[in-house]
């Protein structure tokens, strides 16, 4: 059996010991030779990597396990990279959410003015990473992506770096499809879906469970109780907790006003954002509920092990966000041919959008990458919100690359939202002075 070295860049991640787990789970086809974690905050990536090593103890304990900061041991000779970068922390993160706050505009990390302030960050790192990948990996390597803002990233990599072996991800679509699944009362692997839009930024078309059309049932649930169950943590631990379930709850309003088609969650950001920052806590946002619960909840796990000898592996749980990354790898590696949502450039796919968008749509995912599935033509309340989205990210992969101060201003005007040209600015110059270690310089 061909064994691999895989790297975990952004090996700091909470969602580290998760990845891991599900990599481990299936050693019987994708067998680990080495897992190298690497981050370049080496006290962070220490602390998570305790969890990791009893993961691997209890698993697969063959696998050797390496931690550096050092580029060169994380990437010599490795077959598979799962980049999860956070530039900047969660102490970032914190501000992206809280400084669009002050001006009644949506905090959140990936959409709105935090997800561009997030983006800014992102794009030129991610570039030194593929950078520093192709110097040192196998040819045949394979970068499998999460690192957010996916869509921003995905955009400023087709532009720097279009031969880049790289595929870009999002589990929120799958995420989705797992509540969709509890639903209809089958598995996520039973389900095929038909998905067009941008990442954090598109509607699925049609739900099917081994070729029977469910969709209409789908629909009828989310006009009454969005993609809410009952009990959400019978289906996701992670995904019970209050911001949640509010944002899967909110999807009711808007398959109640837009019934055609199931909104991705984050759609709620775009086509309500009244009601959002409404309902959001200034002063505690997103940031707050996961620095105080599952970052805190696993560096407890570890303070625990260090003083008592006793590791809790109940402080981190496998999701879809680790089984989704393995099964990308796994179809890539094989050959498996299997269906996936993933971001791709168009190239025709989306028959009335530009060739050059980066997508988000079905595609096989093949030993050569992605093969998109063609969507054909959308309608034109869904063109014309993604047409414009899709500027407002070309301007800021723009605003990075020309260090243009104009270009930031129009992507924040841009955006859905903000209300006005006044509000952006406000809030770009305050994100400009919180970033100044981070973003280009604008000019």
């Amino acid at each position: 059996m061909k064994k691999f070295i895989l790297t975990i860049a952004g090996a700091g991640s909470t969602y580290t010991p998760g990845i891991v787990k599900s990599l481990l789970l299936n050693k019987e086809q994708f067998k680990l030779e080495e897992l190298r974690l690497y981050d370049i905050d080496g006290e962070r990536q220490g602390k998570v990597a305790v969890i990791v090593k009893k993961v691997v103890e209890e698993f697969d304990p063959e696998v050797k396990v390496t931690l550096t900061t050092e580029p060169e041991e994380a990437f010599k000779d490795v077959d598979f990279v799962f980049a999860q970068m956070r530039v900047g922390g969660y102490k970032m993160r914190e501000l992206d959410e809280k400084i669009p706050l002050k001006y009644d505009v949506v905090g959140q990390e990936t959409c709105g003015p935090g997800g561009m302030a997030y983006g800014l960050r992102t794009i030129f790192p991610m570039i030194e990473l593929i950078d520093l990948v192709e110097k040192y990996a196998k040819r045949t390597h394979w970068i499998v992506n999460y690192s957010n803002p996916a869509a921003i990233v995905a955009e400023a990599v087709k532009r720097l770096r279009p031969r880049a072996r790289i595929m870009n991800i999002c589990d929120m679509p799958v995420g989705t499809m797992r509540n969709i699944a509890a639903i209809l009362g089958c598995s996520r692997e039973d389900l095929t879906v038909e998905y067009f839009g941008l990442n954090h930024y598109g509607w699925f078309t049609k739900i099917m469970v081994k070729g029977e059309d469910r969709t209409a049932e789908v629909r009828e649930h989310a006009r009454k109780h969005g993609l809410l169950l009952e009990d959400m943590s019978k289906i996701d631990v992670q995904h019970s907790e209050p911001s949640w379930v509010k944002t899967y709850g909110n999807i009711k309003y808007m398959v109640d006003m837009f019934p055609e088609y199931i909104p991705n969650p984050y759609m709620q950001y775009y086509l309500l954002p009244d009601h959002i920052v409404a309902h959001m806590n200034k002063e505690r946002t997103r940031a707050n509920e996961v620095m105080e619960g599952r970052e805190k909840k696993i560096f407890d796990a570890v303070d625990k092990f260090n003083t008592t000898g006793e590791m809790d592996l109940s402080a981190f749980y496998v999701g879809v966000h680790g089984q989704f990354i393995v099964e990308v790898a796994m179809s890539l590696v094989f050959d498996l041919r299997k269906r996936f949502l993933v971001i791709v450039e168009n190239n025709g796919a989306v028959k009335n959008l530009p060739d050059d968008a980066m997508v988000e749509i079905p595609a096989y995912i093949t030993s050569n990458g992605p093969e998109a599935i063609r969507v054909g033509e959308i309608p034109t309340f869904y063109k014309g919100l993604i047409e414009q989205q899709l500027a407002c990210e070309k301007l800021v992969v723009d605003a990075a690359l020309e260090n243009s101060y104009e270009k930031a201003l129009q992507a924040f005007t841009m955006n859905r939202t903000v209300r006005s040209a006044f509000q952006a600015k406000q809030i770009l110059d305050d994100l400009i002075e919180a970033n100044k270690a981070y973003w280009p310089e604008l000019k």
